[in-house]
């Protein structure tokens, strides 16, 4: 992930600016955020995937949603 120009190249939870900002860049809450710095550190490209990640779904959990009752 490149840095734009003003945009820190880290992810500073102390600074509520930047943690807005990198919310609204990644999509996510300024929680998952955090989650997720406390998680992987405060690289923004290991921030995102780690938010990818727990984004995702398995099979196993797809295949459980298939074998419920609507």
């Amino acid at each position: 992930m490149s840095s734009n120009a003003g945009h820190s190249d880290r992810i500073h939870l102390d600074d509520r600016q930047n943690l807005a900002l990198w919310a609204q860049k990644l999509d996510a809450s300024s929680n998952q955020i955090r989650e997720a710095v406390d998680a992987v550190g405060d690289d923004p490209g290991d921030v995102e995937m780690y938010l990818k990640g727990s984004r995702s779904t398995t099979n196993s959990d797809r295949m459980a949603d298939k074998k419920k009752p609507n």
